[in-house]
């Protein structure tokens, strides 16, 4: 399997982790160490292999948010539900208000990606599997004090060519902006840490506000851009690990995150965000700061010329492979992404995580032996439109209610299993188990072990993924659900320019806010936006989000998309629904598509009472009880 990490670890990160422990440590533990174990700074930073394998353990600062315990959850929008009884997952505890849950002294199982294990990177960890210590909040903050620690001592990097010494500084920006963001998307304005900070030195940095959290983010990635190589299979400093750097942060990786971060900045949300963390939840959702929108149009924008004009790795896949973005089955261990997935985790074990993390989360009982722990609400499984691009409930659409299933977006059959799909190609008892049952009081639902909504979901997942089909997944099934993709990147460049100027804007690139929703559509074969809803800016608006709940459906956006988009407490959003529907007429299991259903109806299942406070999730209690500027945030 292809890793970045080994090279450069097996070599040198144990004496680079050597030169960070002895510069934070206390003097009396560095005086209980034996000389032999002593690495100086100079050792440790003077030439690109040393200070890479330092540098290197920042990767792993990436959670696996998909594979972070024995079953996980991290679809936390109106997107996903949870079988009846999967109460410790962090999917249920939002729906009940409790965003005390992604901590773990709350938790009591540590389920959530966002708190892992006792330390980051235990060894003793949970049987050495990192992705148990591998949470967010714990990751971050060792995480930045590293790559504040590496640029401090870029000067020692004196053995080096200046193509090497920017690639290590562009990556050291890049990680120090991204785990401040990441932060930042949860808990709003934090303490922008540019510095090292000693053990003996009390910590007073205030808050930031968000946007200025934001704009920080962005400075570092816009640094860290200009001095990155595109492809370090094609640069110098990639040659000793040529045809393995698929994983490693390039100037695409930073681009984006300069334009995700200023978008953050500009959207409703944080421009309605005091210093305090006070949100108005009542301001429009369609209120933008354009000059943040502009700015992440242009950076976006940037990105997108360099990739439409060939001279990037990155292509959108043809939609035949759509697949292979999330999973790869029977390839060697070939990691998911192809040509699109511009940031992913490093994997642990992916050969048995992929089994215990994911494979058991969609199926049900019948399929998998295991419960539904993440089904897709109908109320979402709407989002996914017709072939001709216009939504269910356009009059114009086609839709018809009595033939649900006909002329839908191909991403609907790509990712949904709805009723009568032929789920198992082999041997099942019952014979009509062999389909997918999902219409009211079929064998596929339950609320316990099957489907509550009538839907499952296999965007990660191939059809075969059954205990009837698939045998033994080790070393076969590798699930990979990335973090950002291009695709993302024309969505975000849409909005930006939406922001500003509508469908006709555009930045620093020949492709419009229009042109780059109808690339995604085109992709997979749906017409594009309809001029109708291009002249309004709203309406246009309306469209770009829905096309992104689309094609970024379950990959872990949704929930942050309608909090930035001040929509998380609003109807339609804060419910979660099943469809209820009974097959009228001959069942022709060659073509589900055809089915004719009656009594076509969505029953809420699920109501989320949210209020102010729910706009940013609460800090940890220890942490803002160490001094006055260090605030929680409000209502909690």
């Amino acid at each position: 399997m292809t890793r970045i990490i080994s090279k450069y670890k097996s070599a040198c990160l144990a004496l680079a982790l050597g030169c960070s422990l002895a510069l934070t440590t206390s003097c009396t533990d560095y005086l209980d160490k034996s000389p032999e174990s002593d690495v100086s700074p100079e050792a440790a930073f003077k030439n690109f292999k040393n200070f890479q394998g330092f540098t290197e353990e920042l990767y792993l600062c990436i959670p696996d948010f998909s594979k972070s315990y024995w079953t996980t959850c991290w679809n936390w929008g109106e997107d996903d539900i949870q079988a009846v009884g999967y109460d410790y997952l962090m999917g249920y505890k939002v729906d009940q208000g409790d965003f005390w849950g992604w901590q773990k002294e709350f938790d009591g199982w540590g389920a959530s990606f966002m708190d892992q294990g006792s330390s980051f990177l235990d060894p003793n960890d949970a049987g050495n599997n990192y992705r148990f210590s591998r949470g967010l909040w714990k990751a971050a903050w060792y995480g930045i004090r590293k790559a504040n620690l590496g640029l401090e001592n870029m000067d020692l990097m004196t053995a080096a060519t200046q193509e090497e010494k920017n690639t290590i500084k562009g990556q050291l920006l890049f990680f120090r902006g991204w785990l401040h963001f990441q932060l930042m998307q949860y808990f709003g304005g934090l303490p922008y840490i540019d510095h090292t900070i000693a053990a003996d030195q009390p910590m007073t940095l205030p808050r930031e506000t968000c946007q200025a959290c934001a704009e920080k983010a962005a400075k570092d990635f816009r640094e860290a851009a200009e001095l990155l190589p595109i492809d370090w299979d094609k640069s110098s400093v990639g040659r000793n690990t040529l045809g393995k750097n698929g994983f490693r942060i390039n100037k695409i990786t930073a681009l984006a995150y300069e334009g995700k971060s200023l978008l953050w900045a500009a959207s409703p949300l944080v421009k309605n965000c005091d210093a305090k963390m006070n949100v108005n939840g009542n301001a429009s959702t369609y209120d933008y700061d354009t000059n943040y929108a502009q700015q992440a149009a242009e950076a976006l924008g940037e990105l997108l010329t360099l990739v439409e004009t060939g001279q990037t790795q990155y292509k959108l896949v043809d939609f035949a492979d759509y697949s292979d973005l999330f999973y790869t089955w029977n390839k060697n261990m070939l990691p998911p992404g192809s040509t699109e997935n511009i940031l992913r985790d490093i994997p642990a074990d992916a050969w048995q995580n992929s089994h215990f993390g994911v494979f058991t989360e969609f199926g049900g009982q019948i399929l998998t032996g295991g419960q539904a722990a993440s089904q897709p609400t109908a109320n979402y499984v709407n989002y996914y439109g017709m072939a001709n691009g216009l939504p269910l409930d356009d009059p114009e659409s086609g839709f018809d209610p009595t033939h649900p299933w006909k002329n839908r977006d191909p991403r609907f059959y790509h990712d949904i299993v709805y009723d009568g799909v032929k789920v198992v190609e082999g041997i099942i008892k019952p014979d009509a188990n062999r389909y997918a049952n999902l219409y009211t009081g079929g064998t596929y639902r339950d609320d316990i072990n099957e489907s509550r909504t009538g839907y499952l979901l296999y965007k990660f997942i191939p059809m075969i993924a059954n205990n009837y089909d698939m045998g033994s997944t080790y070393n076969k099934l590798y699930i990979d659900v990335p973090y950002l993709r291009l695709a993302d990147c024309y969505l975000m460049y849409a909005e930006a320019c939406a922001a500003v100027g509508g469908a006709t804007a555009s930045a620093k690139c020949s492709l419009t806010a229009l042109d780059a929703v109808n690339k995604i559509r085109e992709r997979a074969g749906v017409e594009g936006v309809a001029a109708k809803f291009t002249g309004n800016k709203d309406k246009f608006m309306d469209e770009v989000r829905r096309e992104r709940a689309v094609e970024l459906a379950f990959e872990g956006h949704r929930f942050n998309d309608l909090r930035r988009w001040l929509l998380l407490d609003k109807a339609p959003y804060n419910i979660k629904t099943s469809q209820e529907f009974v097959r009228a007429g001959k069942f022709d299991p060659k073509n589900p598509q055809n089915t004719e259903v009656s009594g076509f109806t969505e029953k809420t299942i699920l109501t989320r009472h949210f209020t102010s406070k729910h706009w940013w999730m609460p800090l940890k209690k220890k942490d803002t009880s160490i001094y006055p500027e260090m605030f929680q945030n409000p209502g909690w």
